[in-house]
């Protein structure tokens, strides 16, 4: 075992990441492709039992089919494990027990670590980590404390617990599996559209577990705004003119639409325009169908899925700071500047860099999957985008199309989503051979026509 340990360490801390990910994902997988995972008699196949690991792992909420009615009470622990795992990151609970054990933990973990969260330097981060272990432990026990109480009063006190501390860990960390097929499969969480203590306490636990775990150190150490570090403030900005917006956007789009929210009362529409916006930004969750929206609906949901939450948290997208990076960078080249100032810092030109090739990565990649969703199963161009959008975002909201899809597809997705989860810069670092340098040979400067 410890030799396995140190030839494991032995790898860079980006394959390591990558690796560790596809480790859990197939343990997943032959865990819940066991017999009596599955309500059906025998096997659920592997391919059905592949997808639902890798959106559990990478806390996604895709699914083939209804997760209560699909899976048995032993596929159901498996199934939130793998998203608690996947939210905070395997190395996470690796330090659990390093905790746990006394044992202290080396360089090359920390180095791990670091890569895990998305951090800059290794200073301070098995601190951070136990500030994470703790404050998640934290919220997701106060969330489902509330949520018990709510639950109970339809499934009794074990159901509302036990689909309590489930939609708790599932909120928090941006997976949007839920467990309310017992009473209408498939209907995510639109049995209490208009519950204000659920909607609220679901929206938070998004929220917090979006925000980025350096975000909420921070916050605690710095508690001004003042005092707040730039990569904090660009958080707490985009999410909050995220969230903000999209919840204008929703309730001026779908106020008339009666498949959505027209048929609701002012404060419910307000609400379920709220949540919406909430849960685009990686979550999964769902109080209206999401096929039924308006197409300019639909089109703001594309947008906020491909943005998701922000670095170093459980949820997915290209995040907030490389969308706010590039806005920034982009409205500085409309003006002829240089230079990309933030909160009175000025961005490398490298990160920049990284952020335009991060954007276009990711938006060639939903452009590819949605060709091939479509080749594949003749799927509609919107509910296509949608699907893969979803998937790579690692968002879990759905047009229905999913559970449709043929083998070819399924396993399309199931690659974004991981892609998704892991990191494309991630999966890039950990296949190159090579660290990045600049090569001794450079080519004489050409000027070409642009635009």
């Amino acid at each position: 075992m410890h030799k396995f340990l140190r030839r494991l360490l032995s790898v860079s801390p980006t394959r390591i990441v990558a690796l560790g990910f596809l480790a859990i994902i197939l343990i997943g997988t032959a865990l819940l492709a066991l017999p009596f995972a599955t309500r059906a008699e025998g096997s659920c196949g592997f391919v059905p039992a592949l997808f639902t690991a890798t959106s559990a792992t990478c806390v996604t909420g895709l699914v083939v089919a209804d997760t209560w009615t699909m899976w048995t009470a032993f596929g159901q622990v498996v199934i939130i494990l793998l998203i608690q795992t996947g939210g905070l990151g395997f190395m996470t609970v690796f330090a659990v027990f390093s905790f746990l054990l006394h044992r202290r933990i080396g360089l090359k973990e920390r180095l791990v670590m670091v890569q895990s969260f998305n951090l800059n330097d290794i200073s301070g981060v098995v601190r951070l980590v136990r500030h994470v272990l703790f404050g998640t432990l934290a919220i997701e026990g106060a969330g489902a404390a509330v949520l018990t109480v709510c639950f109970a009063r339809r499934f009794g006190f074990w159901g509302g617990l036990a689909r309590g501390v489930f939609h708790s860990i599932s909120a928090f960390c941006n997976a949007g599996f839920d467990l309310m097929g017992k009473a209408s499969p498939g209907s995510s969480l639109a049995l209490y559209a208009a519950d204000p203590v659920v909607n609220i306490v679901i929206i938070l636990l998004i929220v917090l577990g979006g925000l980025g775990f350096f975000v909420w150190e921070d916050l605690a150490s710095a508690r001004s705004w003042k005092r707040l570090g730039v990569h904090s403030r660009i958080v707490l900005t985009m999410t909050a003119a995220l969230l903000l917006g999209g919840w204008a956007l929703y309730a001026a789009f779908e106020w008339t639409n009666p498949a959505t929210i027209g048929g609701m009362s002012t404060g419910g529409k307000l609400l379920a325009s709220l949540f919406q916006s909430a849960t685009t930004r990686t979550a999964g969750f769902a109080t209206i169908p999401q096929e039924n929206l308006t197409g300019a609906g639909k089109l703001v949901t594309l947008i906020l899925m491909f943005i998701g939450g922000s670095p170093g948290s459980t949820a997915g997208g290209v995040k907030t700071v490389t969308i706010a990076v590039t806005l920034v960078s982009l409205h500085g080249v409309l003006r002829g500047k240089e230079d990309v100032n933030l909160f009175g810092r000025r961005i490398s030109a490298a990160q920049v860099r990284d952020c335009t090739a991060l954007v276009s990565m990711v938006a060639l990649l939903d452009v590819l999957g949605t060709l091939l969703l479509i080749a594949f199963d003749g799927a509609p161009v919107s509910a296509a985008a949608f699907e893969v959008v979803s998937a790579l975002g690692t968002v879990g909201l759905s047009m229905s199309l999913t559970p449709t899809l043929g083998t070819a597809s399924l396993l399309l997705l199931t690659a974004l989503m991981y892609v998704g989860r892991v990191g494309i810069m991630t999966i890039g670092l950990a296949t190159m051979i090579t660290s990045r340098r600049s090569g001794k040979l450079r080519y004489t400067e050409q000027r070409i026509m642009i635009g």
